[in-house]
């Protein structure tokens, strides 16, 4: 399978199309806006949550809300363009440290950042959050389920002093970060490879989470704490009681590239956002005088909807894996050779 988007933040819509769906996949509408609401939810949000009211609109690719095997096509409208379209916006030459703006800027030749800060936008994730719950879909199907946890706000471990934390950044005009947890439940043994460098399940899973915004780390299992251990305390031992199992997770349920049957456990870092109320340093990109960054209304943070859009793009990356390893042109042909592979490693 694959996918696209298209849009940018303040623009009329946003768009995506999905290509390679099994046919006969039900579409339920209302979950994907669901997901597209949990993505708008989350103390330290800004203004623009107030105004957009996130829902799909598919235009192909579904009939009788079922699949049909061509692309399916999908649109969010931006309630915000109507506040922008008649607006005369002035030209942004202040780039924000930490953001798309001047690297952007200068690769594509653009004298005003707002034609990189549009697409550079979070908002683009709305799209990619209706993506994964398309694939949600599927992998339901499969009994296969992504979740996520917020382990940390801003360093704090302590959900109860999440609010407070949030709410002083605010008043200092600044922005936190966290460490999201995502799990994905029920993947059989088998899906990614160990024979080439980009077919290995927890590379391809890293991409795609390292492909959000703000995402600055990844690791599966314990992770970087793997390396400061030793081998024989942390590599999870195998049992067979009718079946081979592990009794510890500390791999991540990924090994050599492949998965081995347990969760698997993804850890990701979300830097804090780089719009402050209170901007940095910057450099003017006509007159290269030293000056504030520009400010644009933003989050003061968006952990919570990042986990959302986490688990959007690991179950993209699952169901991808799922229609490689048991593809069919439809969804009863993809689960009569899932069945079939169950049963064989059932009798292995």
């Amino acid at each position: 399978m694959k996918y696209l988007t298209s849009g940018e933040t303040h623009g009329e819509a946003l768009t995506a199309i999905i290509d390679g769906l099994p046919s006969n996949l039900f579409i339920d509408v209302d979950f994907i806006n669901n997901e597209l609401k949990r993505r708008q939810s989350g103390y330290g949000r800004g203004g623009r949550m107030e105004i957009e009211k996130d829902t799909v609109h598919i235009l192909g690719g579904v009939r009788n809300n079922l699949t049909i095997g061509a692309p399916l096509c999908m649109v969010i409208k931006n309630r915000d363009y109507e506040n922008w379209k008649d607006r005369d916006i002035p030209v942004i030459t202040r780039p924000r440290p930490g953001h798309a703006d001047l690297s952007g800027a200068i690769k594509y030749n653009q004298r005003d950042m707002r034609n990189i800060l549009e697409r550079a936008s979070a908002r683009e994730t709305a799209a990619r959050v209706s993506v994964g719950a398309v694939a949600k879909l599927l992998l339901k199907n499969f009994g296969i389920e992504v979740k996520s946890n917020i382990l940390e706000i801003g360093g704090e471990k302590n959900k109860d002093e999440w609010h407070n934390l949030i709410d002083e950044a605010k008043n200092d005009g600044d922005t936190l970060g966290g460490i999201i947890e995502v799990t994905v439940e029920g993947v059989p043994i088998g899906l990614g490879s160990h024979t080439q460098w980009d077919r290995k399940l927890d590379a391809l899973l890293a991409y795609s989470v390292m492909s959000v915004q703000a995402i600055k780390g990844v690791e599966f299992g314990m992770g970087f704490m793997a390396a400061r251990s030793k081998g024989s305390s942390i590599h999870d031992e195998i049992y067979y009681d009718g079946k081979f199992l592990r009794k510890t997770n500390n791999a991540g349920g990924i090994e050599g590239g492949i998965s081995n049957g347990m969760p698997i456990v993804i850890r990701a870092a979300m830097k804090p956002i780089p719009t402050l109320r209170k901007p940095l340093k910057s450099v003017d990109i006509n007159t290269k005088e030293e000056i504030k960054a520009v400010y644009e209304r933003s989050d003061v943070t968006a952990v919570e909807a990042a986990s959302v859009v986490l688990e959007a793009v690991c179950a993209w990356t699952i169901a991808d894996e799922m229609t490689k390893k048991f593809g069919g042109d439809s969804l009863s042909e993809m689960m009569d050779n899932f069945n079939m592979y169950k049963k064989r490693v059932e009798e292995y």
